[in-house]
């Protein structure tokens, strides 16, 4: 989720075209988790990982739009200012616990996010750059400096190229690893029987599901991404003809880096490539992409944070000072702010064993949370007395499938780190 947040941007008067409309929901559920993907496949086997893809797609479509229903019925109450964003509905439906609740988890969800970016950009720095032998937690601590300067820039549109940036290497990457995955499966000559097709050990399967889950992300933009159509109505199949795209891309891509690696399949597939110019410069690419974007992931962080800050006492006594230095040192409590966040996020990072197993475990514990647990709770709060009873065991049981999944992913994924 290269854009995510936390409030609807979408004007008053909606301005987005079904074309861009589609880009926009492919640019916020797609990110750094299909680069791991392959590595899930590896774990769970190809048939397993194709059909948890599938899966999760589809629960994903579905829990998105129960997300719009909600607001849709709130709509025809005369509540539509007050259902704008995923908070909202957690207040109308819970009161402060439903918002504070909700906003907790997009919080953390976002930490997670943030933390994946540079152990992700860490290894692959790492790789490029392996000669000289520097560790990790240097590559994180160095790229944490440059986020610390970067998080100071207020604008988003400052940054959001740096967003179209990312995606365009990560379409690159992929492109170039399909490329490679290819030539080797054709000049191996690798048949279906040297890889697995259903992994024999239980506990691979959760954590593929959690790396899928992580890959399909973008639930706190789904209200703002409808909400911007001119054409509100046509965002379901809008919806579902990206997911289609994003599914059939996800599945094709983690098959043939299966296929091509096998058991030697790294958490995050760029790190199979050949050590050749071409890959790595795709590598730095990426790298200097998700640098820019990285400040873009903290927004939704900085606005919680920021927001607490400015409803406290002592930073309501630095504004309403009447001296000349007080918008000045409100200023520099915000950079403070922001700087231990980005240190703190860095410190964490430099703690996480790999890309997959924390992707694995944000995916099996917030991200199931946010994805599932949550829409489905508010959808049988605010409609179940309408609600036939197919469409309330269905709820039902997503809501406890996404909690067992959510229990025993984070367990079985703390197992393995």
């Amino acid at each position: 989720m290269d854009i995510p947040l936390l409030n609807s941007s979408s004007s008053s008067s909606p301005t987005t075209s079904t074309f861009q409309a589609l880009a926009n929901i492919i640019v916020s559920v797609v990110g750094t988790g299909v680069l791991g993907l392959p590595f899930a496949f590896r774990i769970a086997g190809y048939a397993a990982g194709s059909f948890g893809v599938l899966l999760v797609a589809l629960a994903t479509y579905y829990c998105m739009l129960l997300l719009v229903k909600c607001r849709e019925k709130l709509a025809l109450q005369g509540r539509s200012k007050e259902s704008q964003t995923y908070g909202d509905l957690g207040y109308i439906c819970m009161g402060n616990k439903g918002r504070y609740l909700t906003e907790f988890l997009i919080f953390f969800a976002q930490c997670g996010g943030s933390v994946a970016y540079l152990v992700f950009i860490g290894q692959n720095l790492s790789s490029v750059f392996q000669s000289y032998g520097i560790p990790l937690s240097s590559y994180i601590f160095l790229i944490a400096a440059v986020e610390v300067v970067l998080s100071w820039i207020g604008s988003l549109a400052a940054l959001a190229p740096f967003s179209i940036f990312a995606d365009i290497c990560n379409a690159i990457a992929m492109g170039i690893v399909v490329k490679e995955d290819i030539q080797k499966a054709i000049a191996g000559g690798i048949s279906f029987n040297e890889r697995t097709a259903i992994t024999s050990n239980l506990r691979g399967l959760p954590f593929a599901g959690g790396m899928a889950v992580f890959c399909f992300e973008g639930f706190g933009m789904t209200l703002a991404l409808q909400s911007s159509m001119k054409d509100k109505a046509a965002f379901p199949k809008v919806l579902g003809q990206a997911l289609v795209g994003i599914t059939i891309v996800y599945i094709l891509f983690g098959f043939s880096g299966y296929m091509a690696y096998g058991d030697d399949t790294r958490d995050i597939i760029t790190l199979n490539l050949p050590n050749t110019w071409s890959t790595k410069a795709v590598q730095v690419g990426l790298c200097v992409g998700l640098v820019f974007t990285f400040p873009i992931m903290l927004h939704p962080i900085n606005e919680i944070v920021e927001g607490k800050l400015a409803q406290s006492n002592w930073f309501e006594k630095i504004e309403d000072n009447d001296d000349i230095f007080s918008g000045k040192r409100a200023k520099v409590a915000t950079y403070i702010s922001r700087t231990l966040i980005v240190l703190v996020l860095a410190i964490l990072a430099s703690f996480v064993p790999g890309f997959g197993v924390f992707a694995s475990l944000v995916g099996s514990t917030i991200c199931a949370l946010i994805s599932f647990v949550l829409p489905a709770i508010f959808h049988l709060m605010l409609m179940g007395s309408s609600l036939c009873l197919s469409q309330k065991v269905l709820d039902s049981s997503i809501l406890i499938c996404g909690l067992i999944f959510a229990a025993y992913g984070t367990y079985n994924s703390l197992v393995g780190i």
